[in-house]
């Protein structure tokens, strides 16, 4: 973080980072499987909502995964930066990428119903179906 208090972050090669100007204490882990085999494992977020300054923008690569979201990568390195809702505007940005993980807590993990047997996760938090979850955060229309 730096001494302003935005949080920062970057991909693997550095060619793309980002600001975000809001307090991140929390995270959500998504184990759909669009997810996992974008991220090779499960999806690790937290919403930094509309207002993230990209540096190096022209290295960043966006595919439609979805008719509501774009998923954000590096085009040199590959990273996954952002999960982006394209009703609301709103980024959720790849925890690993920020500078200072530590502190954040997990808040909830969704789609518990395609989270495959091999992985568990001790944290407490709210599990959500992936039904449960459009119900809780989807734009209502």
């Amino acid at each position: 973080m730096r001494a302003d208090g935005r949080k920062t972050g970057s991909c693997l090669c550095g060619k793309v980072s980002f600001q975000v100007d809001q307090e991140i204490e929390k995270f959500s882990v998504c184990h759909c499987h669009s997810c996992r085999r974008w991220a090779s494992g499960p999806y690790f977020a937290t919403d930094c909502g509309k207002h993230v300054e990209f540096s190096g923008e022209d290295n960043i690569g966006r595919f439609q995964s979805s008719s509501w979201a774009e998923r954000g990568f590096c085009k040199i390195c590959g990273t996954s930066l952002f999960y982006y809702l394209l009703p609301t505007g709103h980024y959720m940005m790849s925890v690993g990428t920020f500078d200072e993980q530590n502190g954040l807590d997990m808040k909830m993990q969704g789609f518990m119903e395609e989270k495959p047997d091999g992985y568990d996760f001790a944290n407490a938090c709210e599990k959500l179906t992936g039904e449960e979850v459009f119900a809780k955060y989807a734009p209502k229309q």
